[in-house]
């Protein structure tokens, strides 16, 4: 039996169509049921993924302002900068927060991606997390704390004479590296009080990193030496001096 398809005339009201609703006779008549994505799973799959991800975000978005929210309430969220990263012109910002009494979360970033004069370069980018043990009340006083480190670098150009515990910094005078770092380390610091919402931070830690570079034979020029060679680092793997705001 043929079936007979009527098409809406032109002009037809939102209204008019949701009348032709209301009578299920002339639905079974004139309608032709269509499912575009029940012949193409692929589509289906990929739309289902994007409603997921896009639920989930929300979710991660909705919680992350719970927290904040939740902790600023409590007076445990601190924003800084370290002035000595700062000196150096590298982009760095860090945020602290409570997690209990005496233990706080301390999360840091450093961007640089400028070449200074001369063909030097110290670009690089790290992130550095860090539990902290506050020894009276936290953020004030004295701490300790055991961070983790990883990231990227393009550093050469750099003059100095320093050699220890098997890491020569000197053959950055005339070589460029550039690979990929990541390792721990322990650090003391110490917090001093300076008005109801700002605190100054200075802390220091030592540590190891593991990292895998290519050298290049002079700053400027692009021939290569050495490919994915390892090295193991054991040394200074934190200096700052922060300045703090505390919500």
């Amino acid at each position: 039996m043929k079936r007979h398809i009527e098409e809406l005339p032109y002009g037809t009201t939102l209204y008019t169509q949701l009348s032709e609703f209301r009578n299920p006779a002339r639905i079974r008549k004139n309608t032709v049921r269509e499912r575009p994505f029940e012949d193409d799973p692929y589509t289906c799959m990929q739309t289902n993924l994007i409603e997921d991800t896009a639920m989930k975000f929300r979710i991660f978005l909705l919680l992350c302002a719970s927290l904040w929210g939740w902790n600023v309430r409590g007076q445990s969220v601190a924003l800084k900068t370290n002035v000595l990263s700062d000196a150096f012109m590298n982009i760095n910002l860090g945020m602290e927060t409570g997690l209990a009494p005496k233990w706080t979360l301390d999360i840091t970033g450093d961007f640089n991606a400028w070449t200074l004069s001369h063909g030097r370069r110290w670009k690089h980018w790290l992130v550095r997390p860090e539990a902290r043990l506050w020894f009276c009340d936290r953020f004030a006083g004295h701490f300790i704390g055991f961070h983790a480190h990883g990231g990227q670098y393009n550093i050469g150009g750099v003059k100095n004479g320093i050699s220890f515990l098997g890491s020569d910094l000197s053959k950055l005078s005339d070589y460029r590296y550039q690979g990929w770092f990541i390792g721990a380390g322990v650090a003391y610091g110490y917090a001093w009080i300076l008005g109801r919402h700002w605190n100054l931070e200075a802390e220091i830690g030592v540590g190891y990193a593991y990292t895998q570079y290519d050298s290049f034979r002079c700053v400027g020029c692009g021939k290569r030496v050495e490919k994915d060679k390892p090295h193991h680092y054991v040394g200074p793997t934190k200096a700052a001096v922060n300045l703090v705001y505390v919500f």
